[in-house]
Formats: structure tokens, C-alpha cells, sequence
């Protein structure tokens, strides 16, 4: 692996638009697969996701982080694997990394209503008292999050020769979670980078906020690091460990990264908006017939429900402890 990242050279994941989807949905199916087999990424531009809507959450993201620690640390609940609320500063780390992720976090889950089948295992969402708006703006964020997820995994399933409204099921309901990030200014000599090495856990993820430059993909053909530029306002969307494993790694989860900035850009702070789309607690996993051949026998043979899969990992990267 080298670790100098490139931006020259053929190798470049697309800018797809989603508009297409509804003219050419064959079409569309197509790209984005195809960005996602070669890359486990793809860049999706006019998603949907209303830009006012965008701005009134950046703005309510930083006025959250704003806030004074101990009032932050407020809403951080021991043992609930950063579920929801916030997560401190330097708790996540990636997995088999040697220093902590210089980053913090705050969790929105589903909102369900009460006596739900869910609700044993889906955490209700925890609410600052401040900012003013803040839970009316990301319940309709996570809405419309929500909403794009379901076009896009639409195209998944229509490339893997699926009935376009296969995953339909699959998602009702799910333990989806918007994700508030803050990359705090770092100083010139700080261990570790804003988010090491990984791979993300879930179906696939929607990512707001990539334009700052930092996020790198490592390229499985040649080994390295792609930094990863999208044009204003789009999303970056890339393939999550259970889609890769439902899958049999036909649309791999590619392994990348949040690297440090330069000198002159440590003293600023980097704010992203990803969404992790998970499936349904008890989705059972189970490797789709069709990726199985005599070149790519089943790699896990034996199914795991969503739930079972997100607590191994969660245990992995130190949200839970045992």
C-alpha cells in the first residue's frame, strides 16, 4: 500500500446524477453499480436532499459543537455505544488502529413511536435543549436522507438483477443513523489522523460535507490512496460491510480514510453529515444466490441477523464494551 494519495491518473469515481434515475432507471442502475463494483463509491449529484434544509443543519451542526463541553458531555450516555446523542472527542477508533480518531460526534436515530417491535433494540433519539430547532430540522433531514437511500439502493437492486423495490422490506423501519461530525482544529504535531483507516458497517452511506478535502478511498487495483473531490453540493455514497457481505463482495466496502490537513488548513474545523443506511434489526443476511459461482464461492455460508452484525462490530471498534 502506498500512502501518498493520487488524484492523477485514469482512475477517478464518477459524478452520477440521480435526476437520471427517473428517465433512464436501467441506466442509471448501471453507472452508479458499476462506480460502486470498481470503487465501492460513487458520487451522486441533484439528490434530492433540499439545499435550504442543508444549510439550516450545517448551521445548527456547528452552533451544537459550539456549545461548552460539560454541557455537550450532558447528553454522552455510558454503555450506549454512542447509539444516539453525543460521543466525546478521541473515543471511536478504527479497527486494529494504534491511536484514536481526533474527531466527535453526535448519533439521530429513527424516531419510533411508542410500543414499536423495534423499540428494544433502537435507542430513543436523545435532544439538546439547544440549539433552538435543532430536533425539527434533523428529524426532516433524516427524512430525506431516508428518502434518497431508497432510490439509490432502487438502482442496487435493479443491477443485481433484483426487482427495483427489493430492498423496500429490508429498510422499513431501520436502524439508520444520521451521523453530526466535527473534526476539531488539530495542532501540528497531533497523533493520528481525523478518522483512521476502516470500513463502514452498514448497507451503504450517504455522505454530506466531503467538498473539504481530507476523505481518501484506497483503490484495490493499484494500492492507493484516491482522494476523493466532489463538485459542490453532492453526495458521496459508498458500499457498507453488509452490503458487501449480502453481496459476496460482487460491491465491495472499500477501505478509507480522514486524513490531517495541511499546515495551513489545522487551525479550521471540518464538519461532515454521513448516513449510515442500515436494514431492519432482524433483516437476516444471507448471501444473494446469484453473487455464488464456481469462481466466487459463498464466503459466509452461515447468515447473521443486521442486529447480531452491528453489535460485532460496535464491540470492534470500542462504541461497546464487553
Amino acid at each position: 500500500m502506498l500512502d501518498t494519495p493520487s488524484t492523477a491518473g485514469p482512475a477517478a469515481v464518477p459524478t452520477l446524477s440521480l435526476a437520471d434515475q427517473a428517465r433512464d432507471p436501467q441506466g442509471f442502475a448501471t453507472a452508479f453499480g458499476d462506480s460502486f463494483k470498481r470503487f465501492g463509491f460513487a458520487i451522486v449529484a441533484d439528490h434530492g436532499v433540499p439545499q435550504p434544509l442543508i444549510d439550516r443543519a450545517w448551521a445548527e451542526t456547528e452552533a451544537l459543537f459550539a456549545l461548552p463541553d460539560d454541557e455537550k458531555r450532558d447528553y454522552h450516555q455510558l454503555g450506549g455505544g454512542g447509539a444516539r446523542g453525543y460521543t466525546p472527542f478521541k473515543t471511536e477508533i478504527a479497527k486494529d488502529a494504534r491511536h484514536v480518531d481526533l474527531k466527535e460526534f453526535w448519533h439521530v436515530g429513527r424516531e419510533l413511536p411508542a410500543g414499536h417491535r423495534y423499540a428494544d433494540v433502537m435507542a430513543p433519539n436523545i435532544w439538546p435543549s439547544r440549539p433552538e430547532g435543532f430536533r425539527d430540522t434533523f428529524v426532516e433531514l433524516f427524512a430525506a436522507f431516508d428518502q434518497a437511500g431508497d432510490r439509490l439502493l432502487s438502482a442496487i437492486a435493479r443491477y443485481l438483477g433484483l426487482a427495483p423495490d427489493w430492498f423496500d422490506p429490508a429498510v422499513k423501519d431501520g436502524n439508520s443513523v444520521l451521523r453530526l461530525l466535527h473534526y476539531p482544529p488539530i495542532p501540528a504535531d497531533a497523533e493520528g489522523v481525523r478518522a483512521g483507516a476502516h470500513e463502514d458497517i452498514n448497507l451503504i452511506t450517504l455522505l454530506l460535507g466531503a467538498e473539504e478535502a481530507g476523505l481518501e478511498l484506497l483503490d484495490r487495483d493499484t494500492g492507493r490512496w484516491l482522494a476523493i473531490k466532489p463538485p459542490e453540493g453532492a453526495m458521496v455514497v459508498n458500499v457498507g460491510d453488509m452490503l458487501q457481505r449480502l453481496t459476496n463482495h460482487v460491491l465491495p466496502s472499500t477501505t478509507h480514510r480522514v486524513v490531517n490537513p495541511p499546515p495551513e488548513r489545522r487551525g479550521h474545523s471540518r464538519y461532515s453529515m454521513p448516513f449510515f443506511l442500515h436494514p431492519a434489526p432482524d433483516f437476516l443476511i444471507e448471501t444473494l444466490p446469484q453473487t455464488i459461482t464456481a469462481a466466487n464461492p459463498n464466503r459466509y455460508p452461515t447468515p447473521i441477523t443486521a442486529h447480531d452484525y452491528l453489535y460485532e462490530r460496535l464491540v470492534e471498534i470500542g462504541l461497546i464494551k464487553k
